[in-house]
Formats: structure tokens, sequence, C-alpha cells
């Protein structure tokens, strides 16, 4: 499972990167051309450049909603679960001691 999830990773990574290149390639191919000036070519990379960060951010959003979905399946405890017990063996051993002391 680690490796089919590090090879679709991988996979989109590579297209990300081959389709920035590509729109890259477009956009400049066009500056030279004098379809675009300056200012637009700056303002439209920027937008691309803006999308493709908002996308990766969806990305990684579902890359961590999936694994933690993965993980409860597996039945394997998250650092949350695992920062939840020991806040309640902290109190119950606090309350143990407590009890001793009486």
């Amino acid at each position: 499972m680690r490796d089919t999830f590090k090879k679709g990773l991988s996979l989109g990574l590579g297209l990300a990167q081959a389709s920035k290149e590509q729109v890259d390639k477009v956009l400049d191919e066009m500056y030279d051309k004098g379809e675009l000036s300056k200012s637009e070519l700056t303002n439209l990379l920027n937008e691309v450049r803006q999308k493709g960060e908002q996308r990766q951010e969806e990305l990684d959003q579902k890359v961590h909603d999936k694994l933690k979905s993965y993980l409860h399946e597996l039945n394997i405890p998250t650092r949350e679960d695992y920062d939840q017990l020991e806040k309640r063996i902290a109190e119950l051993e606090a309350k143990h001691d407590t009890n001793e002391e009486s």
C-alpha cells in the first residue's frame, strides 16, 4: 500500500511539474510573439502560481484525510488519540496520588 501511495504521489507531482513547465512555455511563446505584454505575462504567471498553490493545499488536505481514514481502518491510533491517552493517564495518576495521600 505504501509503494502504491508513493507512486501515485510521484505521478501527481510529476504531472504538476510538467503542467507548470508547459504553461510557462506557452506564456513565454505568447510574450515572444507580442501577444502578451510584460505586465500581462507577470499577472498570468502570478495567477497560475496562486491557483497551483491552492490546488496543492487542496491535494495536501485530501491526502491527509485519506491517510487518517486508512489509519482508522487499520485501527492504528493517531497522534491525537495518543495525546488524549497520555492526558487521561496523567489525570488518573494525579487522582491516584491524591487518593494515596488521604
